[in-house]
């Protein structure tokens, strides 16, 4: 039987009394990291560590000779930027149920707008990949990102019509995305919705012994291939659910997205695509 999960955040209102100072964002980051005591992030050592006192957050390894802060070696190093800009950074990117642009970012931190958009590339890089297999009943389906055909140049246009003729697809970015039933979603940047990339993508992100459930596209026809049980449902006959298969719980996932992507990015290269 499925269960609902609420979700639950820290208030902006909580959130801000909570870190007021530097050095209250830096020891925010050091527990995260450490714990209690600091560990050398580049030799291991927790023995020979002096902290700099003109410096806090700072800490000197006496085993290796270096100096070393909480942020070393991870995505948020480099860079001026105040602890307490990078904790809020965090805090509305991952509560921005549609995401947050780098304009409004830099507004709300008072800092420039290659600042805002730097930030939060690290910050997305900083969440990493996740390694844990997708399993129970998962959900899969493609959507594509990119501008309407009917906003382009005639010049695109007409070059998009001689490449492939006849398809809305044509010059957008197609994603593939997979989703537990109450669980974890995985959405892939691809170069194409072939039967490979799409076996190989189920063998990479799905438990075997997993059900998957997907519509009727054709490609889609290498999950069997990849020894999972396969639910189908035909949406061309109108059919959005079949038994226990369904594809709504993935296709919400891209109704969220894609109003952010119009509404607040508006667009975003293939490029970065993945990141976001």
């Amino acid at each position: 039987m499925r269960t609902k999960h609420v979700a639950t955040t820290l208030s902006l209102f909580n959130i801000m009394p909570a870190y007021p100072t530097k050095e209250d964002a830096i020891r925010y980051f050091e527990r995260v990291r450490w714990g209690d005591s600091p560990v050398c992030t580049k030799c291991g050592c927790d023995a020979k560590i002096t902290p700099q006192a003109k410096h806090p957050g700072r800490y000197w390894c006496g085993d290796c000779r270096s100096y070393f802060t909480a942020l070393t070696g991870t995505p948020l190093e480099y860079g001026k930027v105040d602890p307490r800009k990078w904790l809020f950074a965090a805090y509305l990117l991952m509560t921005a149920r549609k995401g947050i642009s780098s304009l409004q970012l830099s507004k709300e931190l008072d800092v420039s707008q290659p600042t805002a958009w730097y930030m939060l590339h690290r910050l997305r890089l900083a969440c990493g990949d996740d390694l844990e297999a997708l399993s129970g009943v998962v959900e899969m389906d493609a959507t594509y990102f990119g501008g309407k055909r009917k906003n382009m140049s005639n010049a695109k246009r007409k070059q998009l019509a001689k490449e492939q003729p006849g398809r809305g697809t044509v010059g957008k970015q197609p994603v593939i995305g997979m989703r537990e039933w109450d669980g974890r979603t995985k959405a892939v940047a691809v170069d194409s919705e072939s039967k490979k990339v799409v076996r190989d993508l189920i063998k990479g992100n799905v438990a075997k012994g997993s059900t998957v459930c997907t519509d009727e596209a054709r490609a889609d026809n290498a999950v069997s291939k990849a020894g999972y049980e396969h639910k189908k449902v035909n949406h061309s006959a109108k059919e959005y659910v079949n038994g226990m298969a369904s594809t709504n719980g993935i296709e919400s996932v891209w109704a969220v997205l894609k109003r952010g992507y119009n509404g607040v990015y508006h667009n975003w290269s293939k490029k970065h695509c993945q990141k976001y």
